[in-house]
């Protein structure tokens, strides 16, 4: 008797989690669902006559095809550099960006670092106090790095959230790997190499993924401080495209007012697609990355 009344729990505890189940991927579906359908209508859009736009005919597919749009921005010399120039910064700021969050957090790992504390704190102090906007306008003036490509570089160059994930997961690597390597005669910068940066993969993806994406859709900075538009980022090109289409530099301008819409989707998966791309590379470490890094220290 009692075991079948045991079946009869493990059935009914089955059909709830099964049901569970079902309605936690339903949701995730209808999240899905809602995240992408936008950018399906975008990419309808710009594949659309600019009549079947005014009209309100798309909705998801392509109406009256047409790729007159993709044509147009391509032509636009000023959006190609902006694109290219884009990516170069973006790769270097990454770069930069990682090596002084790396530099930032492993030194603070160690327990014996004189000032260690006084440092961390100093860090993490500006996480919630900042001089504002008009003070860094100033600094930057002062340093001549207004209408400069340094300004969109350095002052972003280090995230205290992304440094104090790092340094979380570098305090939740055994203790006893480094002290074995520096019984061995390893130096702090050959643990870091040799130990540390290889158990941290996941983590350092993240952290570059997150950099990447920060510095590819950065509109403000490029906004207050760069005036030359040899140094405009793709998303400032974007605004001024959106905002203003005489900023397609096209011979056939009217044609381009004509096609405004089908020309502003285009610009916005030309400046989309390209770090759309770079997540599903990145996927399998961006989880486990931001799980491990945050729980740990």
């Amino acid at each position: 008797m009692n075991e079948v009344r045991a079946e009869s729990r493990r059935a009914v505890r089955t059909k709830g989690s099964t049901a569970a189940d079902l309605g936690i991927a339903l949701a995730c579906l209808v999240f899905i669902l809602v995240c992408l359908l936008p950018f399906v209508n975008l990419l309808a859009r710009s594949l659309s006559s600019p009549m079947a736009i005014i009209n309100r005919q798309v909705s998801f597919l392509p109406v009256e095809f047409s790729a007159a749009a993709y044509d147009r921005v391509m032509r636009d010399a000023a959006f190609s550099r902006s694109l290219l120039w884009t990516g170069g910064l973006t790769v270097v700021c990454t770069l930069l960006s990682m090596a002084i969050t790396i530099l930032c957090a492993y030194p603070l790992t160690y327990d014996k670092l004189k000032g260690g504390k006084l440092v961390n704190g100093l860090i993490i102090l500006t996480m919630y106090f900042s001089a504002g906007t008009i003070p860094n306008y100033i600094l930057l003036q002062n340093l001549n790095m207004i209408d400069n490509p340094l300004a969109l570089v350095l002052p972003n160059c280090l995230s205290v959230f992304n440094f104090i994930v790092l340094r979380s997961f570098f305090f939740g690597i055994p203790e006893s790997l480094r002290e074995s390597a520096e019984l061995d005669g390893a130096n702090p910068f050959t643990v870091l190499v040799k130990i540390y940066l290889p158990l941290s993969t996941s983590v350092l993806a993240t952290l570059a993924l997150f950099y990447a994406s920060g510095r590819w859709n950065g509109f403000s900075d490029a906004l207050m401080y760069i005036s030359n538009p040899r140094y405009a980022p793709i998303q400032l090109k974007l605004y001024q495209i959106i905002n203003n289409l005489s900023a397609i530099e096209d011979p056939g301008n009217s044609q381009v007012q004509n096609a405004g819409e089908a020309v502003k989707a285009a610009s916005v998966m030309f400046a989309t697609v390209p770090i759309v791309l770079i997540y599903p590379w990145l996927q399998r470490y961006f989880i486990s990355g931001v799980t491990v890094g945050a729980v740990k220290g």
